[in-house]
């Protein structure tokens, strides 16, 4: 199976549930398990916030998000105009206000990575099927 798609949202706070909500419909018509669309959906609303309060807007304004199954694995990607940064999980407890962002995609996902190549790309991969 091989499935994509592409958007560009505001470069806003209320970004994440408006991705959240397009990324649920791909996933669902796609026949991707519900806990796997629960972990899709934490990280991509991680990878926006950290977008967000870290990064830069597209020159249109917006930030560019992306996801894609191929075979059995799920690639989220976002994409904004920022540059330099950390881009490493720290450490935090329950009583951490903020700074987890990176720390929990690094827990759910299977895998991540950053491209800093042109702006800041964060990508991650999920398994399609629970494990």
């Amino acid at each position: 199976m091989s499935a994509h798609d592409a958007i560009v949202l505001p470069f806003a706070t209320s970004t994440p549930a408006m991705a959240r909500t397009r990324l649920a419909s791909f996933l669902t018509l796609n026949l991707v398990a519900p806990e796997v669309i629960d972990d899709a959906l934490l990280v991509i609303s991680e990878m926006i916030a950290n977008a967000v309060n870290h990064g830069g807007p597209t020159p249109d304004g917006g930030i560019e998000i992306s996801w894609t199954i191929q075979g059995d694995l799920l690639e989220l990607s976002v994409l904004d105009h920022g540059a330099g940064g950390s881009l490493t999980p720290i450490d935090f407890d329950e009583d951490s206000l903020s700074g987890r962002g990176l720390s929990i995609i690094s827990q759910v996902a299977d895998r991540w990575w950053v491209d800093m190549s042109h702006g800041t790309r964060v990508n991650a991969e999920l398994h399609t099927t629970p494990r």
